[in-house]
């Protein structure tokens, strides 16, 4: 039996083989995006992604005979535990051959690392929150994923159920399909007279004033996913990073504020599905590849709806369902089609069966995994 060794990312040239090992993984996988290594880099990096400002983590490599064969992450959030009293820490950036003695050894090294820090749960996958790409593809093998989804082989299910892990919680991704949120009259009436009960306004994203744009989306994104199950606070640092970088990519017509009576009540992100031109880059932006982000926009299919959200105390009402036509509608204006509002929980009843109404179909699920730590 050979033997497996786990150990700790401790300089940049091993933080590099953490980063570009999924490459071995996923070589022969048409479905797979390739990550920016540019934008892994600053993930990962406790100096540069505000993350960690909060938050702790240990980065660990499989080798056998050595040669890399895995790599997992151990993470302690310190906004997550403040906010939810679980005492749980996360694993993520999990990536691992087919081959359950190499599996189980990282978790062993992951749990461990998560008890010594004083929890008693280790759940995940998060790459590194669940403001950050989350979840485990547990249906849907058939497509590549979406823009800041995850995607990974099939067997790591069985990786996961042979360890001991149960599902903590199941996340669902539903397919928009322009043609038919059109066909259904129900919606259309429905969103009619919930915009002239309530008069609610909608207006876009203004690039001429993004930080008072910025401003607004903060004070949605804190307040109206505040009840959600797994749902950890973003930091105003953590949000303007991310701004950063969305930034460029935003589509302005797709970024929706709503108001009643002057007040802001709802936002909506919707990103084009930049995917389909990273696909193409292999992980690299430089030197020329970004130029593609420019001149294959044109030829992007699929939108994703990022978030959605109403502030509580204007929840249950429909108002979901007029952001949901004017995503649609001004989609289509710009040629898109295709859509997918993700990641919904499963037992987030009111955002289900809204979609439900909309003809939307159920195609992906991804999974919070749990165990003992």
């Amino acid at each position: 039996m050979k033997e497996i060794t786990v150990k700790s990312v401790s300089n940049k040239s091993e933080l590099n083989q953490f980063i570009k090992f999924p490459w071995k993984i996923y070589k022969n996988d048409k479905h797979w995006v390739p990550p920016l290594l540019m934008e892994q880099k600053t993930l990962l990096d406790k100096q540069k992604n505000p993350f960690f400002k909060a938050a702790t983590a240990e980065y660990f490599l499989a080798y056998r005979n050595g040669e890399i064969v895995g790599r997992i992450a151990a993470i302690k959030n310190d906004i997550h535990l403040k906010y939810h009293n679980d005492a749980s820490g996360q694993f993520g950036f999990f990536e691992c051959i087919n081959d359950q003695q190499v599996a189980n050894a990282l978790f062993d090294k992951a749990k461990s690392w998560i008890k010594a820090q004083g929890l008693k749960y280790m759940r995940g996958p998060a790459n590194p929150s669940s403001n950050d790409i989350y979840g485990m593809l547990v249906e849907g093998f058939d497509d590549s994923p979406r823009l800041l989804m995850p995607y990974n082989p099939e067997y790591y299910i069985k990786l996961c159920e042979n360890y001991g892990m149960k599902k903590a919680k199941d996340l669902f991704a539903w397919k928009i399909v322009n043609e038919k949120i059109m066909a259904s009259e129900k919606l259309k009436r429905g969103q009619e007279l919930v915009r002239k009960r309530y008069n609610m306004k909608i207006s876009q994203l203004d690039m001429k004033n993004f930080q008072k744009d910025l401003e607004k989306f903060k004070f949605v994104y804190n307040k109206a996913w505040a009840p959600n199950w797994g749902f950890v606070p973003m930091t105003e640092e953590q949000i303007d990073a991310m701004a950063k970088d969305m930034k460029p990519l935003a589509e302005p017509s797709l970024v929706l504020f709503g108001e009643i009576d002057g007040k802001l009540i709802g936002a909506a992100l919707v990103m084009l599905d930049y995917n389909f031109i990273f696909k193409q880059m292999n992980g690299k932006l430089l030197p020329f590849h970004f130029l593609k982000l420019f001149t294959q926009k044109k030829k992007i299919k699929w939108a994703r709806i990022l978030t959605l959200g109403i502030i509580p105390e204007h929840q249950k009402k429909g108002l979901d369902t007029i952001f949901y036509w004017e995503i649609v509608n001004r989609a289509a204006d710009i040629g898109i089609r295709l859509g997918e509002a993700s990641w919904v929980l499963e037992d987030n009843d009111m955002m289900n069966r809204g979609l439900e109404l909309m003809n939307a179909e159920k195609y992906k699920k991804y999974r919070i995994w749990e165990v003992e730590a």
